[in-house]
C-alpha cells in the first residue's frame, strides 16, 4: 500500500533525483519554457513553486535557502530580478504544464512546463 505517499520516484535513487529537479528548475528560470516528459514536469512544478514562494520574500535568507537548491547564480538573479517582481502579488500557481503528446523515440508523454507570466509566442509566422 502507498497510504500518504507523496511525489514520484521518477526512476532514480534520493540524490539524482534531486539532482534533477535542481537542474529541470534552473533550466526553467534561464529559459522561462522547458520542453520535458509529463511526469518529470509534474513534480519539477511542486519544487518550483515551493522556490518562487521563498524567494518572494526578498531577502538575503531566502536567497541562502533558494541557492541550497539552485547553484547557478544566473538563475537566481533571474529569480529574483525578473520573475518574482513579476508574479508577486499572485498567491500562487507561478507554472503551467501543457501536455504536447507523445515523443517519437520512445513514446513518452511530453509537455511544455513553463512560468505563468511569462508567454513567449512565436514570432515565426
Amino acid at each position: 500500500m502507498r497510504h500518504r505517499v507523496s511525489g514520484k520516484n521518477l526512476g532514480r535513487k534520493a540524490s539524482h533525483r534531486k539532482a534533477t529537479l535542481n537542474s529541470l528548475c534552473t533550466a526553467l528560470f534561464l529559459h522561462k519554457r522547458i520542453t520535458t516528459t509529463v511526469t518529470k514536469a509534474k513534480e519539477a512544478r511542486r519544487f518550483a513553486e515551493k522556490l518562487i514562494t521563498t524567494a518572494k520574500a526578498n531577502d538575503h535568507n531566502a536567497y541562502r535557502e533558494v541557492f541550497k537548491s539552485i547553484r547557478s547564480k544566473e538563475a537566481i538573479q533571474q529569480l529574483f530580478k525578473e520573475i518574482v517582481p513579476k508574479v508577486g502579488n499572485r498567491p500562487g500557481g507561478y507554472t503551467r504544464v501543457v501536455k504536447l503528446g507523445k515523443r517519437l523515440g520512445d513514446s513518452a508523454e511530453v509537455a511544455v512546463f513553463e512560468l505563468v507570466d511569462f508567454n513567449i509566442t512565436d514570432t515565426k509566422a
